[in-house]
């Protein structure tokens, strides 16, 4: 298979401080990039081509997005959101003041509908509280300080304000899910364990910390391990990162396949 270029690795070449929104902590500036997980970045990204995540019209429809996905499946919170949508209650405002059993009844295809208005009512409400209703205001916030005050929201957990921080407003910020501890783990990246922050602390320091790379690593990710790393009967020969699983890996012991490399220096496991 053919590698992208370097150079086609998106922001690697380009101005990190462009990519950072207003008032983001500085210290989201370039890191000397690792080599070994840009491999794996070219690798998926020359077998998947761009991602372009997140789709949505506003930021605010990310959020509520990343809000509604947990624990089901993209296509119920499509139309969940579409539900939303022709309610016209997909604005801060309009959530805000919509009662919360209505919510849940248009958030019902998304599953745990009652909870999850509840967290959306949470949200809406931190909103109001925090920054009055604005989410420019909320995301001019600096990333490290956003972050803890996202975390303290009711419903919110790490992979939910990252993916906020993220695909909202591109803050940079890495989004770690089950299909990276999956992934990560069956190389002998990681120990396979799922730390999210010990393994979110990883990877934003050993690649360039730029949005735009963030974001479609995280997409290319999610795409192999929905394609290819399968929870179970993984399509270990036809995955893009064949190539690049280490001899000592739990996947390639387990397996007895046949690796190509020895190793992965540097790694968490």
């Amino acid at each position: 298979m053919r590698k992208a270029a370097r150079k086609d690795v998106p922001g690697i070449n380009k101005d990190v401080r462009k990519r950072v929104p207003r008032g983001a902590a500085r210290e989201a500036d370039a890191i000397p990039p690792s080599g070994e997980l840009l491999r794996y970045y070219e690798a998926m990204s020359g077998a998947l081509g761009p991602m372009r995540w997140w789709a949505a019209r506003t930021p605010f429809e990310v959020i509520v997005g990343a809000i509604l996905t947990q624990s089901t499946a993209w296509g119920n919170v499509e139309r969940a959101i579409a539900n939303l949508r022709s309610a016209r209650v997909l604005t801060p405002a309009a959530m805000f003041r919509v009662p919360t059993p209505r919510l849940a009844a248009l958030v019902r295809p998304s599953g745990y509908f009652r909870q999850k208005a509840k967290k959306l009512k949470a949200f809406v409400r931190f909103l109001e509280t925090e920054y009055r209703g604005s989410l420019e205001r909320m995301f001019l916030t600096p990333t490290s300080e956003l972050r803890e005050k996202l975390l303290s929201v009711h419903g919110i957990g790490p992979e939910t304000a990252d993916s906020i921080l993220l695909y909202a407003w591109n803050h940079p910020v890495f989004v770690v899910d089950a299909y990276t501890h999956r992934i990560f783990g069956r190389h002998g990246i990681t120990n396979g364990k799922p730390d999210y922050e010990r393994v979110r602390a990883f990877i934003e320091t050993s690649i360039p910390r730029q949005q735009e790379l963030f974001n479609e690593y995280h997409a290319l990710i999610v795409n192999t391990g929905k394609n290819w790393c399968r929870k179970s009967a993984p399509r270990c020969e036809e995955c893009p990162l064949r190539p690049l699983l280490p001899a000592n890996s739990p996947l390639a012991i387990s397996t007895g396949i046949v690796p190509l490399e020895t190793s992965l220096p540097g790694s968490l496991a």
